[in-house]
């Protein structure tokens, strides 16, 4: 998913090291079934029409089922088809952090944290999570404390302008990043990108109104502008 996932476990048993053997295992096999960057991914084959979605891996119907609700959700500004490409990367992605936060649960850790290209999910705690400001390289933005805590960052520091508007064709470059703060990081992170294509104005009320995140949004200029229940330290 071009990404790369890190793991802290501060509880680790004996089942540690094989349950983190077992996670990789899994984190591969994802990514060779969703990569839009692979072209012998099932996503990649399944867009060319060269498999259909019955002959997929049983992972995918059910990705693609997700990303519909998410549609729905957002009002069409999270798509699974980013540049007409098919591509859940913006659910999948999340979803596998989840997927191995669950391993790592199954193997007897409750004191955990797992990150995938920035996102964030813990278990157990307290936790701090620092938050990247997108304009002062090295510095953050803020910094979350917690139990249980789900982070999610959408923006262009890393990448560039790579968020889709899908109402426009065109990058979203309104912000220069978004947090959301929620429950489960498939479901959050997918908001996160959602929201940041709809630019500052309407990012923050989408998530003023929805009541499973919160969220900080960092504008051009370096301004932070929260809903009220951001959780910052």
């Amino acid at each position: 998913m071009g990404t790369v996932f890190s793991f802290t476990v501060r509880d680790p048993g004996p089942e540690a090291v094989a349950a983190l053997r077992r996670i990789a295992a899994r984190l591969h096999e994802i990514d060779a079934v969703f990569s839009p960057y692979r072209a012998d991914s099932d996503i990649s084959r399944l867009d060319r029409g060269e498999l259909t979605l019955d002959r997929c891996h049983p992972d995918v119907p059910e990705a693609l089922a997700r990303c519909r609700e998410l549609s729905a959700e957002t009002a069409g500004y999270f798509t699974d088809r980013p540049a007409g490409r098919l591509d859940p990367s913006g659910w999948v992605k999340g979803w596998a952090v989840e997927e191995a936060s669950r391993l790592l649960r199954a193997a007897g850790s409750a004191q955990h944290c797992v990150s995938g290209g920035g996102d964030v999910q813990t278990a157990g705690g307290p936790w701090r999570v620092g938050i990247a400001d997108p304009l002062r390289p090295g510095a953050l933005a803020a910094t979350v404390t917690g139990h249980d805590l789900v982070v999610a960052t959408s923006g262009t520091a890393e990448r560039g302008p790579h968020i889709i508007d899908p109402h426009t064709g065109r990058p979203a470059t309104g912000l220069a990043s978004l947090t959301l703060v929620g429950r489960h990081l498939a479901h959050t992170d997918a908001l996160a990108t959602a929201a940041f294509a709809m630019g500052p104005a309407g990012a923050l009320a989408f998530a003023a109104r929805h009541a499973a995140v919160e969220a900080l949004a960092v504008d051009l200029t370096g301004t932070h502008h929260r809903t009220p229940g951001f959780p910052t330290a």
